[in-house]
């Protein structure tokens, strides 16, 4: 394969970094790119040079591509992962795949099927200073992981309509959830509280102001991932994780990871963990070898699952014993 020839559906913020990261890998072309918008994709596509489509089941059918990024809301995901992969197109999806447990495992099923090499955005895998604190836990028992974001609200209509975003613990916090399966393992129970009611001059709002969801790992390790979107200005993110005279905090916002443990060291992101995951994924996709992934379709999926069994405990108010409540199928 001499070149990895690239389309996109979607053309928005995210969509513009991957596309911003290829250009900077030689065996990389871009070659079309699809939006709702005509303006958008239009003005996008005439900086790369690509062709331009508003109706992405015409541009599949017409363009030759290797590999299809796919960046757009979590409530729109309808075919388009199940026509690329039957072409035998690979697959960089951005987070969170869908809204639908169900399509998920449909989509999941046809990737592992057709051998479809698949990426999903979760960028933080590939960040020098997570995979530094999780060599740093190793071996170690881990008592405690505590997860935080806290942040204005998006300024994009669907984000603040839950059954189009899922709200913020799937659409955003989701990154926090899924970095506490890659350090930790899998959880077995959650439990959720949330907030409402500081946003009511809000049109069309209908997620949470701020959630609290308690982790029960399999592992016996507990946690508490809280979200909050009601600040005026300034955005903070990170996890804490608690052990036997050992804390490790990844301040994930500020790019900097800090153990202490009888003393203290700290670790600034040098690796940008965008280029990172791009890179990785048109590697796996040139030498055939999808073992390169950190986020696989199908991993991806359970990280899916957790964060729609925490929104499933808030509904129905009770503790989710998720393999119970959502069984992969």
């Amino acid at each position: 394969m001499a070149k990895v020839r690239v389309g996109f559906i979607g053309t928005g913020r995210i969509a513009k970094r991957h596309m911003e990261k290829l250009t900077n890998i030689k065996d990389v072309e871009l070659i079309s790119m699809c939006d709702i918008s005509k303006e958008e994709v239009q003005k996008t596509a005439k900086k790369y040079k690509a062709k331009f489509y508003t109706e992405y089941q015409e541009m599949l059918e017409k363009e030759d591509l290797d590999a299809l990024y796919i960046c757009i809301p979590p409530f729109t995901h309808n075919d388009q992962e199940i026509i690329a992969a039957n072409k035998g197109i690979n697959l960089f999806i951005e987070k969170p795949l869908t809204l639908d447990i169900n399509k998920a495992c449909r989509i999941n099923k046809i990737i592992q099927e057709k051998g479809i090499i698949s990426s999903v955005g979760y960028v933080y895998r590939y960040s020098d200073i997570v995979n530094k604190a999780k060599e740093e836990i190793n071996e170690k028992k881990i008592a405690m992981l505590l997860g935080y974001y806290l942040c204005p609200m998006r300024d994009i209509d669907w984000w603040r309509v839950k059954n189009q975003s899922g709200g913020q613990i799937v659409e955003q916090t989701t990154h926090l959830f899924d970095l506490s399966r890659y350090l930790i393992g899998e959880v077995d129970k959650v439990y959720t509280q949330a907030f409402q009611g500081l946003m009511e001059d809000i049109e069309n709002y209908t997620i949470d102001d701020a959630s609290s969801v308690i982790l029960r790992f399999k592992n016996s390790t507990i946690g508490n991932i809280s979200s909050a979107c009601t600040l005026s200005q300034g955005r903070d993110w990170g996890i804490n994780l608690i052990g036997k005279g050992i804390r490790i905090d990844l301040l994930l916002s500020s790019h900097l990871l800090r153990i202490t443990n009888g003393g203290k060291k700290e670790m600034v992101m040098k690796i940008d963990p965008y280029q990172a995951e791009n890179e990785t994924f048109i590697k796996a996709i040139k030498e055939g070898n999808p073992k390169y992934i950190k986020s696989s379709y199908t991993d991806a999926l359970k990280t899916l699952k957790l964060t729609l069994a925490a929104n499933i405990s808030l509904e129905e108010k009770k503790i989710v014993t998720i393999e119970e409540e959502l069984k992969l199928t």
